[in-house]
């Protein structure tokens, strides 16, 4: 029980008592006193005699006696302490032992005056000889030379003040001003200066301007060998080194009080010495500017601005570097390598963007348009050619498919290598433009090394993956299409729905011929709209669907099949992978990531069928792909399939892995006229109908 709790426990009183012990033992003290606690309990009448603890007594503290009740002393019989027997200034006897009450708590003395018992004001405890002895000999015979340091250093360890300023050196010759970082360590009022050496300053010395130790605010000179001591050596006594001690001064009289730089000199405008140099502070760090505004109440941190006197011969500027002509010889990249080296060197190669565009499976990176060459010779002009252009480099190579008998040779034409844009003056130090992919599109014409080629078509990767990548190729971005059809077709909305609308035919789906798309763009926009953003808008609002060859089920029932019959089963390993890959927590991840998890957790299943579970997954509007969904397809013990053959999945599962089939012939009419969303104020019968029908088909 605490003290708090036993100065309020309604059932003991509580009396403070001491008694005298003989010590034959010492010859400075006969004997001693030792402070003990009587409590008398109420419910019973026991009493508990205990010795508090004493530090370095030498004794067997504790319960002297434990709690009973205790008779009186001889002559006297049959009798029991009890509350009238103890009080202020009584000495009862309890087993031999003579005990003298001092004081009593504040519930004892007010209970004792409720019930009629008067109590006296308490009364000193003698002294203790033997204690006032030891606290003469725990007195030191000189005062403490050493200061201590350890709570300051366990609060404020590793919590460091930063400053940052100058020193300006630039009145002696070929000085210069010093841009320095000084540290300040609360846990012993020890600075640290660092300078920042700007590169190329043709100054070879470190960063370290001052090692950490503590600046006296005002110096002289140099102080000699052992000044810093904490002791003054007056005398070395004794015979030889073995027996030989030291005579230091006590009033360590000649000491002269040093004062050092403390934490409430540094401020922004400050100027200190460091040894003779003036250190001006300019700013604070965030730490710096919170523990004085604690500490000091400070509010105003407005950094100092630097006199910079000779700013031009410190300042350091970026030297362009004149890079002679163009000679022709080799590309562009290559000679320009070799002005800035002697020793020649490979140019560099844009390796982020070759990991990014490099071959990937069944993903290849080129784009493959058909050409046709426009020239004046009539035999030219029949010529036919595959343009290939590779996304990791930019590069361009021209194949030519000749027919037989035609007198021209079918092979490469021009080999795979990056080309200019014409018109430009390539002798010159600036480094000329080269075509890019945006630059390639169906109708579009191209000068490839003095040949002129317009793209007539291009295959279905090159027109899906403009279309995946429309931020990049404009031609193929269906929103910037649309608007633009908007904006020509608003005036002459009515005429158009009138001329170009197709004929009713059964069903909710009304078919556009594509030839009529081409004609009514060809003729209300003209040169304004490209072959490929047509192509592109036939493509979007295609009438024709993808064909499934296999099920989701059937694919399902296959990767079962897979895992089972190589044994797999570490789920929860791919959950994992999933979830460090998941940084957002949505569920949802691209396809490419997840393909690299399943690859890299070793899925035994071959890249077709992995390919087409990726297509038979639940994706959300994004073209995410849903995470649980996966784990759930691949979960073999939660909702089973009926297993099934092995097949030859590469050559069976080919079909799944084709790209969606080109635009076809028809297209969408009414899914076309409610994107397009120009219907106000119009009232055009043929408008009114599509529309509607676009409207039971959503529903």
């Amino acid at each position: 029980m605490d003290k708090g709790k036993a100065d309020e426990d309604p059932g003991r009183l509580m009396f403070k008592a001491y008694f005298q012990e003989t010590v034959q033992e010492r010859w400075e003290a006969s004997f001693q006193i030792r402070v003990v606690t009587i409590s008398f309990f109420l419910e019973d009448g026991t009493i508990k005699v205990s010795e508090p603890a004493v530090d370095n007594s030498g004794l067997e503290q504790g319960v002297l006696i434990r709690r009973q009740r205790i008779p009186m002393p001889d002559p006297v019989r049959y009798r029991f302490y009890d509350i009238l027997d103890l009080n202020v200034g009584k000495e009862p006897e309890f087993f031999g032992r003579v005990y003298k009450i001092v004081d009593c708590d504040k519930f004892t003395r007010r209970f004792l005056n409720r019930i009629g018992i008067p109590v006296p004001d308490p009364i000193d405890i003698p002294t203790d000889p033997y204690i006032e002895r030891r606290k003469t000999e725990i007195f030191p015979k000189k005062p403490n030379r050493k200061i201590d340091s350890l709570g300051k250093f366990l609060k404020f360890d590793r919590k460091i003040l930063r400053f940052y300023g100058y020193w300006d050196d630039t009145e002696s010759e070929h000085g210069v001003i010093h841009d320095l970082e000084i540290h300040y360590y609360l846990a012993d009022d020890t600075i640290e200066i660092k300078e920042h050496v700007p590169p190329n300053s043709g100054r070879d010395t470190g960063f370290m301007f001052l090692r950490r130790m503590k600046i006296p605010k005002f110096f002289s000179r140099i102080e000699p060998i052992g000044a810093e001591d904490p002791f003054t050596m007056l005398n070395v006594l004794g015979e030889n080194n073995s027996k030989s001690y030291y005579v230091v001064d006590p009033l360590d009289t000649g000491r002269l009080s040093r004062d050092y730089y403390k934490d409430n000199d540094l401020i922004i405008g400050a100027q200190i010495s460091v040894f003779g140099r003036k250190v001006v502070i300019t700013d604070l760090d965030d730490f710096t500017k919170k523990y004085y505004s604690q500490k000091y109440g400070l509010d105003d941190f407005t950094p100092l601005e630097r006199a910079d006197v000779k700013k031009d011969k410190t300042t350091c500027y970026s030297v362009e570097k004149i890079i002679p002509p163009y000679n022709g010889f080799g590309s562009y990249d290559d000679s320009l390598g070799n002005c800035f080296t002697v020793t020649p060197q490979a140019p560099k190669v844009d390796f982020v963007k070759f990991y990014y565009h490099d071959k990937q499976g069944f993903d290849s990176h080129v784009l493959r348009f058909r050409a046709k060459m426009i020239s004046n010779i009539p035999e030219n002009s029949e010529r036919h050619f595959i343009i290939r252009v590779y996304l990791m480099d930019d590069t361009v190579s021209v194949f030519e498919l000749a027919p037989r008998n035609s007198g021209f040779k079918r092979c490469l034409f021009q080999k795979r290598m990056p080309v200019m844009l014409p018109g430009q003056n390539i002798y010159t130090n600036k480094k000329p433009k080269y075509y890019v992919p945006s630059d390639f599109y169906v109708g579009a014409r191209v000068n490839l090394c003095g040949f002129h080629f317009q793209l007539t078509s291009a295959d279905i990767y090159a027109l899906r993956y403009m279309e995946l990548h429309c931020d990049k190729f404009p031609k193929s971005n269906i929103k910037l299409i649309m608007e633009k059809l908007r904006k020509a077709l608003k005036p002459i909305y009515k005429d158009f729905i009138r001329d170009y609308s197709p004929a009713p035919m059964e069903g909710d789906m009304q078919i556009w011929e594509y030839k009529k798309l081409r004609e009514a763009l060809c003729k209300y926009l003209g040169d304004n709209i490209t072959e490929q953003e047509m192509i592109t808008i036939a493509r979007h609002y295609s009438s024709h669907e993808k064909k499934d060859f296999y099920s989701r089920e059937y694919v399902r029932r296959l990767v079962h099949t897979e895992l089972t019959r190589f044994l797999w089963d570490d789920l929860d390993r791919l959950t994992e992978a999933i979830h460090h890959w998941d940084r957002s927590r949505s569920g949802y991840l691209p396809r490419s990531e997840l393909y690299t998890i399943l690859r890299g957790c070793r899925i035994p299943i071959d890249i077709e069928l992995l390919n087409s579970m990726l297509d038979h997954l639940h994706k959300n509007n994004e073209g995410l792909i849903d995470c649980c969904d996966l784990l759930r397809f691949m979960n073999t013990k939660i909702d089973p399939v009926t297993p099934v053959l092995p097949v030859n999945v590469k050559t069976a599962l080919w079909w799944a892995s084709e790209k969606e089939p080109d635009c076809g012939a028809g297209m969408d009419w009414c899914t076309f006229l409610k994107d397009l969303d120009l219907k106000d104020d119009e009232n055009d019968e043929s408008f009114t109908s599509a529309y509607n029908a676009s409207e039971v088909k959503e529903k």
